[in-house]
């Protein structure tokens, strides 16, 4: 991101304190240890930090000026000073400023589970039709945005920016900043529903992302009915589902699906019906947009689960599945259904914690163990404080206290071939179970 003095000016809105006019076009920096001979400090604040403490060493290493919220804080070594009351909201303001000046055809992602899998292949299809920019990781917050704002370029077309939350209003926000052309709801469910009380809020929650649709944008949802009965009706709505007459389910397996919709064939290498409504939001974004079915379904072949969700390896003989960078009732179920039904005998699942559930956490694993007496599996083990009231009543489930046991577990008593599921949140830390078995 490069902007010139009065287009700082007029973004941020800031006070200039100190500096002459000039046409250099300056770069911005957030962080004194990676900062560029030329750049400006935007100091950020958080919790246990202020990046306010650090404008002398950004000058150390060359800073042109930075932003403060100090009128006070005036150091000779920098050229410009800009004073703004928020420094990070001088941040979004820049690179909301920045984006719209490129203007590449926007399209946010958000959903209580799946965003970052649709982020990614939404990736795989519009990097085919031109320049593309996504979110890295799961920067969704407002600082990740910024970045990702940030680093378009004049031959960015399309900006895919991933989009989460913890609490009302934080969607809102990002939706300010990035003006999507295309809004996408995966889906709304029980993530973080001990934060915000209901599905209904969590649906609202999820809808503020059409608060900054362009007027003639378009808003592609799950066939939610809590979508449905909040919806404005202020864009066009396209909703996808798995009811969808269009659809027809070719072929599945554990980690590949085959489909056909809309009389066009596809295919991704991931499996489960979740995978495959997660793909439909990619169609109807990429059609609407104008994108080509060959462009779209070439995307989708290319798609590869990334880390930790649904990352497979075998390790001693034991094929294992990694889905645990984070879990909720309806993610475990969908990584459940997947598993038991297109993995071959012999499988086991281990189970953690799911996290962010609220007064009624208990409840929420138990249902777990009674969404697996609809299904054969030759093993269930489980860990955590919550993961103990997952038990079945029709088949006896370990629980230990320690990962090292499950290790151990493993070792001894699974046979050898064995197809093994790891799900929990990521606080759980299950990859402390893959490293244990690989020594």
């Amino acid at each position: 991101m490069k902007l010139g003095l009065d287009e700082i000016l007029k973004a941020t809105g800031a006070v200039l304190l100190k500096g002459e006019e000039t046409t250099f076009l300056f770069s911005f920096s957030t962080d004194t240890r990676t900062i560029n001979c030329n750049d400006i400090y935007i100091p950020l604040k958080g919790e246990n930090f202020d990046g306010e403490n650090f404008i002398e060493n950004a000058l150390k290493s060359d800073a042109k000026g930075y932003f403060t919220s100090d009128k006070n804080k005036i150091y000779n070594k920098a050229s410009y000073i800009f004073y703004v009351e928020e420094t990070k909201e001088a941040y979004l303001k820049l690179a909301g400023f920045y984006k719209n000046k490129i203007n590449p055809y926007t399209i946010a992602v958000t959903g209580s589970s799946g965003k970052t899998t649709v982020k990614e292949m939404m990736y795989c299809v519009f990097k085919n039709a031109g320049e593309t920019v996504k979110s890295v990781l799961n920067h969704n917050n407002e600082i990740g945005l910024c970045q990702t704002l940030s680093s378009i370029n004049n031959s960015t077309k399309y900006l895919i920016v991933e989009m989460g939350m913890r609490a009302p209003g934080e969607i809102g926000l990002l939706s300010k900043y990035s003006c999507p052309d295309a809004a996408v709801i995966v889906n709304v469910g029980t993530a973080h529903i001990g934060r915000l009380g209901s599905l209904l809020n969590i649906a609202k929650a999820k809808f503020e992302i059409t608060q900054y649709l362009k007027s003639d944008g378009v808003l592609v949802a799950h066939e939610n009915t809590l979508i449905k009965q909040i919806n404005d009706n202020k864009h066009k709505t396209i909703y996808f589902g798995l009811s969808d007459k269009n659809l027809k389910i070719i072929e599945m397996t554990s980690n590949s699906s085959m489909f056909e919709y809309k009389g066009v064939k596809y295919k991704i290498n991931a499996g489960g019906e979740h995978n495959i409504q997660n793909a439909l939001s990619v169609i109807e974004t990429a059609l609407y947009a104008g994108l080509d079915t060959n462009v779209i379904k070439k995307g989708l072949s290319e798609f590869l689960p990334i880390e930790k969700r649904w990352d497979m390896e075998e390790i001693k003989g034991f094929k294992i599945i990694n889905d645990s960078y984070n879990a909720n009732p309806d993610s475990v179920k969908a990584a459940l259904k997947t598993f038991l039904l297109y993995t071959p005998s012999p499988k086991a699942v281990i189970l953690g914690d799911m996290g962010e559930l609220g007064q009624e956490e208990e409840k929420y694993h138990r249902e777990i163990g009674n969404f697996l007496d609809d299904f054969d599996c030759d093993f269930i083990i489980t860990t955590g404080e919550l993961a103990k009231y997952i038990v079945t009543s029709k088949k006896k489930t370990k629980h230990f206290d320690n990962k090292t046991d499950i290790v151990k577990y493993i070792e001894k008593e699974l046979p050898e071939g064995c197809n093994i599921l790891l799900k929990a949140s990521r606080f759980m830390k299950f990859e402390e179970i893959i490293e244990g078995l690989r020594k």
